[in-house]
């Protein structure tokens, strides 16, 4: 029988801990996923900028920086590096010609659709560990925790 949220399970703070839980979790199975990108020589916020234009027709910086997980001016860094690399371009939006828009050139594209295989893969590893109802409920909750928390707050 599981333990119900007012009555967690003794031990250590942490050990029942939401944000100590998430970073763990997150750590134990992104470390597997980033061995593999070690090996093929890309690091994760290359990475995690190309995963996050894979189907975009073009990303802002702010709204890369945001979900790469990065400071703005070490996402601008890193996206000069990528357009050297010709993983991406940087191009001006069509409405707002003061807004720049980042996207897959063909060279990225080619890269990370090689590299969204492997993760994938992971992922389809990862969640077979768990029964089936688990593994879907997981990540239905994580994205509901995230658009909720991702929502302005009134007051």
């Amino acid at each position: 029988m599981s333990q119900s949220l007012a009555n967690p399970p003794p031990g250590r703070f942490i050990d029942d801990y939401l944000l100590y839980l998430l970073a763990r979790t997150s750590h134990l199975i992104s470390t597997e996923f980033h061995e593999l990108l070690r090996r093929r020589g890309i690091s994760v916020p290359v990475w995690r900028v190309l995963a996050s234009l894979v189907g975009s027709s073009g990303e802002t910086v702010t709204g890369l920086a945001e979900t790469c997980l990065l400071q703005q001016p070490t996402m601008t860094k890193l996206l000069d590096r990528m357009v050297r690399d010709g993983l991406v371009k940087r191009t001006q939006d069509t409405r707002d010609r003061r807004v720049v828009r980042v996207a897959l050139t063909a060279r990225g594209e080619m890269m990370a659709t090689d590299l969204v295989q492997a993760a994938k893969l992971h992922e389809t590893e990862v969640l077979a560990r768990h029964p089936e109802a688990e593994a879907v409920g997981i990540k239905e909750l994580l994205r509901a925790v995230v658009a909720r928390q991702a929502r302005p707050r009134r007051g």
